[in-house]
C-alpha cells in the first residue's frame, strides 16, 4: 500500500475578490439565475447537486431540510440578506412554489449544466474557469464562515461531514495565498 501525502494548500480556489466581481457582472448583465446559484453556494455551503433541490417554498419557509451524502438529513439555514433579495426575485417572476433554478427550457437545471456554464460565464468575465466551479463556493463558505464564527464543529454539520478532518480541507489556504502570506511576512 503506497501513502500519498495530502497537500497542505488547495488549487482553483476562488478569491473574495474575484467572487465579488463575478456577482456583480451577473446583475449587471441581468443573469440572475447563475447570481442566486453562486449566492446560494457561497452562502450556504451546499454542493451543487443539493442547490438544483431548493423549492420556492423553502425560501418562504427560510431553511431547506436535505437528504444527502452519508444517508442523513441535514438542513440548509438560509442566511437572511439572501433570503430577501430571492424573495424579491421570485416575487418579479411571479413564483411562489416549484423549483428555483431552471434552463432556458424551463426545466430544473442539472448539476452538469452549472458546471459547463459557469465556465462558459467565466471565460465571459475574463475570469480562469478553473477558478469558477460550483465547489469553489463551497470553500469560499467554508472559509468565510471559520474566519467569522471560528466553529469547526458547527461548520462540519453544516456542511454534512462525517468528521473534523474532512472539514479542515476547506481550510487549508490556496497556494497565491500561501504565497502572498510568506511575501507580506518575510521583509528581511
Amino acid at each position: 500500500m503506497v501513502k500519498i501525502q495530502q497537500k497542505t494548500y488547495l488549487d482553483h480556489m476562488i478569491s473574495e475578490a474575484d467572487y465579488e466581481y463575478l456577482k456583480r457582472c451577473l446583475l449587471r448583465d441581468e443573469r440572475y439565475t447563475y447570481y442566486f446559484l453562486i449566492r446560494f453556494m457561497a452562502a450556504t455551503g451546499v454542493r451543487v447537486s443539493e442547490v438544483i433541490q431548493f423549492q420556492a417554498e423553502d425560501i418562504f419557509s427560510g431553511y431547506k431540510d436535505i437528504y444527502s451524502k452519508g444517508n442523513k438529513v441535514r438542513r440548509i439555514y438560509i442566511p437572511q440578506s439572501l433570503r430577501t433579495d430571492t424573495l424579491k426575485w421570485l416575487s418579479f417572476l411571479h413564483k411562489s412554489h416549484g423549483p428555483i433554478f431552471l434552463n432556458r427550457f424551463g426545466s430544473p437545471i442539472s448539476p452538469g449544466g452549472i458546471r459547463s456554464q459557469l465556465k462558459t460565464i467565466a471565460l465571459s468575465y475574463h475570469m480562469t474557469p478553473e477558478m469558477v466551479h460550483p465547489h469553489a463556493f463551497r470553500h469560499r463558505f467554508a472559509k468565510s464562515f471559520i474566519e467569522k464564527c471560528g466553529d469547526i464543529s458547527l461548520l462540519s454539520d453544516l456542511l454534512g461531514h462525517k468528521n473534523l478532518e474532512t472539514t479542515r480541507i476547506y481550510l487549508r489556504r490556496s497556494s497565491s495565498e500561501q504565497y502572498e502570506i510568506v511575501n507580506r511576512v518575510v521583509t528581511w
